[in-house]
């Protein structure tokens, strides 16, 4: 009986241990992936100021082109 007892004191143990195991794990995985999509969205964010930023030149150079190809003033 105490050989029995023992055995699942024994695997009740091992058992809340991997699910410990398993929290942290997946804790860390959350964590990673949280994360990683806060650097996508830095990463996306830089991209549409960079993009904004060539828009505006093309317009400037846009407006330009239209100055200088406008027939001049008698």
């Amino acid at each position: 009986m105490k050989k029995l007892f023992f055995t699942l004191a024994a695997t009740a143990t091992l058992l809340a241990g991997c699910g410990v195991e398993t929290a942290t794990t997946a804790a860390t995985a959350a964590q990673m992936k949280a994360e990683e999509a806060e650097r996508a969205k830095q990463q996306m964010e830089a991209a549409m100021k960079e993009i904004e930023a060539a828009q505006k030149v093309m317009q400037q150079r846009v407006e330009e082109a239209d100055r200088n190809a406008s027939p001049a003033a008698p």
